[in-house]
């Protein structure tokens, strides 16, 4: 039941987040939410406390679905500039893959398999520095 209940929130979430354009503001809100997040799985680990790792991939993984190129980088007009960044394209497949391990984490921390959880996690952490190298110029 709580389940169910937390999928229809995200289910709802994700659509209003979609239902607007998605700009700068919204990516760092959306940054400042996934580094809250990432904190409660660690926080979760050091303390072996399985509702405060869950909280933190359910709150990551939300924030992480909405995130994307802002309008004024994916409505980029010249064509050259476009394909020099991919910003786009480099996004989705870093949500994914960040997704991805956000579920890992939960599935082995359930499983008791905390240092495969906590590989997940450091998997997480260099995607996300990986990012801010490519898209913020780090």
């Amino acid at each position: 039941c709580m389940k169910k209940i937390i999928l229809i929130l995200i289910l709802i979430f994700t659509t209003l987040a979609f239902s607007q354009d998605y700009t700068k503001q919204n990516r760092i809100d959306d940054m400042q939410i996934m580094a809250s997040a990432m904190a409660n799985i660690e926080a979760g680990f050091l303390y072996n406390n399985n509702d405060l790792v869950k909280a933190g991939v359910i709150k990551l993984s939300d924030a992480i679905r909405r995130v994307e190129p802002p309008l004024e980088e994916k409505e980029e007009k010249d064509p050259m500039t476009r394909y020099m960044n991919q910003k786009v394209q480099f996004t989705d497949k870093i949500t994914k893959k960040i997704d991805k391990k956000a579920r890992l984490i939960l599935e082995r921390f359930n499983d008791n398999d905390i240092s495969q959880a906590v590989q997940a996690y450091t998997k997480i952490i260099k995607a996300c520095v990986n990012c801010h190298t490519q898209v913020r110029h780090w």
